[in-house]
C-alpha cells in the first residue's frame, strides 16, 4: 500500500502543503479584507472603486490608463470600474487637451464627498484587517508585502 505521506512527518511525499504557500495566505488575507470593507463600507464603494477614486482624489485628472497603472488593474478592470463609477456620477471624463485621442478621468463633487466619506471606513478596515498582528508585526507585514510587489 503507497501513502502519499512519509512516515516521520505526515507530510505529503511531494513537499507542497497548500497551506504554506504564500499565493493561498495572500488569497484567504485579500479575502478576509474584502469582506471586512463589504461590511464597513457605507458608501457601497469596493475595494478596487476605492484605490481609483483614492488615487483620482490624489492626482487630479489622469488618463484612465495612467489611472490603471497607478492602481496596478489591467486596462479592462480599470475601463469597468470607472464605468461603473461614472454611472453613479462619482467620476466624469473629457478630452484631454494635449491629445484628443486620450480622455482624462477626474472625481466629480459627488465624488470626492463619498471618497472623503469613506477614507475614515478605509482606515478602520486596515486595522481591523490587521487585528489578529501586534503592531510590529503590522508594520513589518505590511513592510514586507511592498517588497515583494
Amino acid at each position: 500500500m503507497t501513502d502519499d505521506t512519509t512516515q516521520d512527518t505526515k507530510r505529503p511525499a511531494h513537499g507542497y502543503v497548500l497551506d504554506e504557500q504564500v499565493g493561498f495566505l495572500l488569497r484567504k488575507a485579500w479575502q478576509r479584507n474584502t469582506v471586512i470593507f463589504a461590511e464597513r463600507m457605507e458608501t457601497g464603494l469596493t475595494p478596487t472603486q476605492f484605490s481609483v477614486m483614492y488615487r483620482l482624489s490624489e492626482v487630479g485628472s489622469v488618463s484612465q490608463n495612467q489611472l490603471g497603472r497607478s492602481v496596478a488593474m489591467d486596462g479592462a478592470t480599470t475601463k469597468g470600474v470607472v464605468d461603473r463609477l461614472i454611472g453613479r456620477g462619482l467620476l466624469t471624463t473629457r478630452p484631454d487637451p494635449d491629445d484628443r485621442r486620450r480622455h482624462l478621468v477626474s472625481l466629480t463633487a459627488e465624488g470626492r464627498e463619498v471618497f472623503e466619506a469613506s477614507v475614515m471606513t478605509a482606515h478602520r478596515v486596515t486595522a481591523e484587517t490587521l487585528a489578529p498582528l501586534t503592531a510590529a508585526e503590522q508594520r513589518t507585514l505590511v513592510r514586507l508585502l511592498a517588497k515583494i510587489q
